[in-house]
């Protein structure tokens, strides 16, 4: 089958619309465009003229600033729109927002919201090109797209590789998207966490459920650790922090029952000493800087796909 050269739709939604064509497609423009990244003068023309909105109405650090650099890295200009400075304040809808900067003749809408599918509503709506950058606990696919960018840097593909996302299941965007992705690529997929934390009927999905660490820990490739979203949460989901991190915390002595050169991946923030040790986090082991610069790449390479 011949290579596609572009992307079938004008937005980006999620993983579970995108074929394995297009995701790989993706990647190998996001390593073309992350040389880049690597010469003195780190800017060049492909989106000049070009103008992207971003709608970031939850916090964020590590996105809105990947995005934000990725835009100026191929010359396109920036509005941000943040939900302390909009007029959402005076009770204006998303939706009436998002029309409104679209007026002023912008090009990319880039929002990230704590409502599930709001992405997918302003694609129905606006002519720009919309790029979910996280909705709610649907899906986060830049994210998905940048985790499966650094494994592929490591490991070639993810055909056959045995990955385990460990944590807050329930609440993770990152881990729907990165089922998705990870499944369409040929990886065996599994999750780890409490009972109260894994969704009810997701092994009906294609991933395996494990509740012991140290066993789910065995023969796997990849460890994938989710933030415990404690903001997220109803209470009483499980007994303690303390609890939490006696179970599931990613510690020198639970990778005694991994494989040697199994890796670790995070998408951040690190919550250090909950989720995982910082030793473990700083060790060689760990690929959780190399995701943020492939964030760079991966959402670089997204906006020249759309452009």
């Amino acid at each position: 089958m011949a290579k596609i050269t572009e992307l079938k739709n004008k937005d980006l939604l999620g993983m579970k619309e995108l074929s394995r064509e297009e995701i790989e497609l993706i990647c190998e423009t996001a390593e073309t465009l992350k040389e880049i990244l690597e010469r003195p003068i780190k800017t060049v023309p492909y989106l000049r003229g070009k103008t992207a909105c971003f709608l970031f109405f939850e916090p964020s650090t590590r996105t809105l600033n990947s995005f934000s650099l990725a835009a100026k890295r191929l010359s396109c200009d920036i509005v941000s729109v943040s939900a302390s400075s909009s007029s959402a304040l005076k009770g204006e809808t998303l939706l009436d927002t998002a029309k409104n900067i679209e007026a002023m003749k912008t090009n990319f809408v880039v929002v990230r919201h704590s409502v599930p599918g709001s992405a997918h509503l302003l694609a129905r709506q606006l002519s720009s090109s919309v790029i979910n950058a996280g909705d709610g606990t649907h899906e986060h696919p830049t994210q998905a797209l940048l985790d499966i960018l650094t494994i592929k840097e490591h490991f070639g593909d993810l055909e056959r590789l045995k990955i385990l996302i460990v944590g807050d299941i329930e609440h993770s965007r990152v881990a729907r998207s990165n089922i998705w992705a990870m499944t369409k690529l040929g990886a065996e997929v599994s999750l780890c966490g409490p009972p109260t934390l894994i969704p009810y009927s997701i092994a009906q999905i294609g991933v395996k459920v494990y509740y012991d660490l140290k066993e789910a820990v065995k023969d796997k490739d990849i460890i994938y650790i989710l933030r415990l979203q404690k903001e997220r949460q109803e209470k009483g989901l499980f007994p303690s922090i303390r609890e939490y991190i006696n179970l599931y915390c990613i510690t020198p002595e639970v990778l005694k029952y991994a494989k040697p050169d199994a890796r670790i991946m995070h998408p951040g923030p690190v919550n250090r000493g909950i989720e995982l040790t910082p030793e473990i986090a700083d060790s060689s082991k760990s690929l959780i800087l190399g995701q943020v610069l492939n964030g760079v790449a991966i959402r670089m390479a997204i906006f020249y796909l759309l452009k």
